[in-house]
């Protein structure tokens, strides 16, 4: 049961990697704010985490809209 419960947490530890890393090069990419799986995971961050991704990519996209999840409530204003 030991050897399960390590086994699991090596997984949930490789995803939590992968995502996060995923996650990281989309908030600091050049090439487009819109890509789909970026824009996922950013919405699904922690409030502090997913601002600072709106920051990386409002620096680096600020004359275009926003993507989802980094825009108020009339969608055209970045956070």
């Amino acid at each position: 049961m030991q050897k399960l419960a390590q086994v699991m947490l090596i997984v949930v530890l490789a995803m939590v990697g992968v995502a996060g890393s995923r996650w990281y090069r989309y908030v600091s990419n050049t090439t487009s704010p819109y890509d789909e799986v970026g824009i996922t995971l950013n919405t699904l961050m922690p409030p502090p985490l997913r601002k600072w991704g709106c920051d990386r990519l409002h620096a680096t996209f600020g004359n275009v809209l926003p993507p989802h999840g980094c825009a108020v409530a009339d969608g055209r204003q970045w956070m």
